[in-house]
């Protein structure tokens, strides 16, 4: 049940009777918090002797209770989209692929395009989908539906027409036109190769996108998300103020924009951290590589079975210098998409020149995925102080299958989260959303358990990279408030700091952690105010 406008203060609220992780060293546990406003203003035995008669109280019934969950990865414009779109994650065939797409187009009006879908080839054994699949299915609809990972996207032929990409094209830098044996496009466009066709199709309206959000958000609340780090467009900030302004905002924003908007922000003093509890900007998204899943992630040594294939660099390491250097004199932190060992490697050599020329300053790089390291460059996040921002739930995605692409060897430092915690290495967990599920416990428990979900990794995938419950609620709550400059506001359960919790109709710490991703939320607060309630729980 949604509660309208978290955003205006609340009166007193004592959370009582509950088994409370802080995610603070100082007090790891406690039974008791109380809340004046949007803060917390006292914790255990304290709580209750200051609460007022007139406080509204909580009974959480001996349940579990930890910080608000931050989310430091999402697409949340589009994961919010895409609830509505064609929903293809979890096609297990070819056929059900194209029944789903046909079956969309006739609820769609004539000419309406369709997009996202999520689709995941490896579902039904590797095949990449062509058009020829769609064209018939979708007729009078331009089609341009994208793999999960977001790094490639499947285009009908007449979405081929319309981005004038015929039989001559050419592959732009960074991305791949995939063709047939006679030339002829498949309708397979990899990384930069889909800018083509994204300016073509129609941008939803405000209204629209409006009332996706707010879909959005009641899922966020649902799976005790209370922030998120998101990879925002420079259209979505405004969005957001305008649903803080008419207090719809149920999630607290820190948007990451992309690299051409350093002149712009720097232009009015925009630095790392601006802006209030609500909504914040300064961080600044470029892309390295592409993805594991589309081939295009960047390896030092080539793709098993494609002698010739070592990935895709959006662009040259001067280029990627150049825009990051600049970004990083105007005081704004650099959230970094890197996948393949190469990739990482090459923007860690970029810090470096950074760091050597540019003026020192609390700078929190960020390395978004993170997901092949080279074992050299774990020695080199942690004496750059890099934090690896990555996304537990993609491993046990990427586990069924990742073998294939790059073989034994270099699965050893596969999502090496173990690793990197031992090399004193910050951690910090998100989802990606769109690209995997919003919700935190299932990232919880793919951390601690590394099962894949064909379930052929009972034990765990590369399991001596499992890390404890404890380590991976930290990577979700005082990690990630670290990460983005707000580890004086929240992250955890301490007097002062934002009244951000998530109770838990099951306790972590006391069930088999096997079952984590089975454990549903009860109570998501956030500010001091409730924000989902599960029916079970109270209505």
């Amino acid at each position: 049940v949604m509660t309208p406008s978290p955003q205006s203060a609340a009166g007193w609220l004592l959370l009582e009777n509950g088994r409370f992780w802080t995610a603070d060293s100082s007090m790891p546990w406690t039974d008791a918090v109380l809340v004046f406003g949007e803060r917390i203003a006292a914790l255990g035995g304290e709580a209750r002797e200051r609460a007022p008669r007139s406080a509204e109280r909580i009974d959480l019934g001996g349940r579990l209770a930890v910080p608000g969950f931050i989310d430091s990865h999402t697409h949340f414009r589009a994961g919010s989209l895409g609830m509505a779109a064609v929903q293809l994650r979890d096609a297990r065939s070819p056929e059900e692929f194209i029944r789903r797409i046909r079956d969309h187009a006739a609820a769609l009006p004539p000419g309406a395009w369709i997009t996202e879908g999520n689709w995941d080839h490896e579902n039904w054994g590797g095949e990449l989908p062509t058009r020829a699949w769609i064209d018939s299915a979708a007729a009078g609809h331009p089609v341009f539906v994208s793999r999960l990972d977001g790094h490639m996207a499947l285009a009908s032929s007449e979405a081929l027409r319309i981005a004038g990409i015929g039989p001559g094209a050419a592959d732009p830098p960074g991305g791949t036109i995939v063709k047939d044996t006679a030339g002829q496009p498949t309708g397979m466009l990899k990384d930069a190769a889909m800018d083509a066709v994204w300016p073509r199709v129609p941008e939803p309206s405000e209204p629209q996108v409006l009332r996706a959000l707010d879909a959005g958000l009641a899922y966020a609340a649902s799976e005790g998300v209370t922030s998120i780090q998101d990879m925002c467009s420079p259209r979505d900030p405004p969005l957001f103020a305008r649903l803080l302004r008419e207090g719809r905002l149920t999630v607290r924003v820190y948007c990451r924009e992309p690299v051409e908007r350093v002149p712009e922000l720097a232009a009015v003093g925009v630095t790392a951290g601006f802006g209030g509890p609500w909504l914040k900007l300064g961080s600044i998204k470029m892309f390295v590589d592409g993805s594991l899943g589309s081939s295009t992630a960047a390896f030092f040594e080539p793709f098993e079975g494609e002698p010739e294939n070592r990935g895709l660099e959006m662009q040259s390491a001067e280029e990627l210098y150049r825009a990051l250097a600049a970004a990083d004199r105007a005081r704004l932190q650099l959230s970094v998409h890197a996948i393949g060992d190469r990739a990482i490697s090459d923007l860690l050599d970029v810090f470096e020149r950074i760091r050597a020329g540019n003026a020192t300053w609390d700078r929190r790089w960020r390395i978004e995925h993170a997901q092949h390291i080279a074992p050299k460059d774990f020695a080199r996040f942690r004496d750059l102080a890099v934090v690896a921002s990555m996304q537990p739930y993609h491993l046990i995605d990427d586990g069924r299958w990742a073998e294939r692409r790059i073989g034994r060897e270099r699965l050893a430092t596969a999502y090496a989260f173990r690793t990197l915690l031992d090399a004193g290495v910050r951690l910090t967990f998100g989802s990606d959303w769109f690209v995997a599920p919003l919700s935190p416990l299932r990232g919880i428990h793919a951390a601690v358990t590394r099962r894949t979900l064909d379930g052929a990794n009972p034990g765990g995938w590369v399991p001596e990279q499992k890390i404890s419950l404890e380590e991976a609620l930290t990577a979700y709550t005082a990690t990630a408030a670290w990460s983005a400059f707000e580890e004086a506001e929240k992250g955890r359960l301490a007097p002062g700091l934002l009244a951000d919790a998530v109770v838990l109709e099951r306790d972590l710490f006391r069930i088999p952690p096997e079952e984590i991703a089975d454990v549903r939320v009860a109570l998501t607060i956030v500010g001091g105010r409730v924000a989902f309630r599960s029916t079970p729980y109270g209505g």
